[in-house]
């Protein structure tokens, strides 16, 4: 695998991977027609409810495919396996970090090691490997705390939104406009 195949480009970790819409083994034209028939289903008005929407439809495709997860969490758990079961392991001992230890395989030991594990975990995998790819975001917990920020968000909006309604209620109330009041009369004045 390459060097930097741990590192998730921030655009797929904080976008369309974000852990709340599309992962990479889920079917783009199948999110596309649940989305259409949940906003059927829903029948949304304007831009707001259509935001809304939106989170009703992502968290509820999340819910129907949850074994992702179970999915990404079985090929981390085979691919550490295939690497232990064909990589061998290096011993170092402590203090002589630059001599070669009797029994460890040369470089070139560990470089084949390595592609052969990285062949067969391409082969078995397929595309689960791109879950793995992820790292964090394809993880339940992850998935959880990004819930938590969502409901912490929601719950500022909401109070805002209610501040807003309670100041259009308030404008609502404003009393009738009264008379203008009479101009002075000359009379009342001397």
């Amino acid at each position: 695998m390459r060097k930097n195949s741990k590192r998730v480009p921030p655009a797929l970790k904080y976008g369309i991977y974000s852990g709340l819409g599309l992962l990479p083994t889920e079917g783009p034209a199948k999110f596309r027609k649940f989305r259409k028939q949940m906003f059927a289903e829903l029948n949304l008005v304007g831009r707001l409810e259509e935001d809304i929407g939106e989170q009703i439809v992502r968290l509820e495709w999340r819910r129907q495919n949850f074994f992702t997860y179970d999915l990404a969490q079985r090929a981390r758990a085979r691919r550490s396996a295939i690497v232990t079961e064909l990589v061998p392991e290096v011993r170092i001992l402590p203090g002589f970090a630059f001599e070669p230890v009797p029994g460890n395989p040369t470089p070139e030991e560990l470089r084949a090691a390595h592609r052969r594990a990285d062949k067969k975990i391409r082969t078995e995998l397929g595309g689960a490997l791109k879950l793995i790819e992820l790292g964090d975001v394809a993880t339940p917990e992850y998935l959880e705390k990004r819930l938590v920020m969502l409901d912490r968000l929601d719950a500022m909006i909401t109070r805002l939104y209610k501040k807003l309604a309670y100041v259009r209620a308030i404008k609502s109330m404003s009393p009738p406009s009264l008379p203008p009041p009479a101009p002075p009369s000359l009379e009342h004045a001397a």
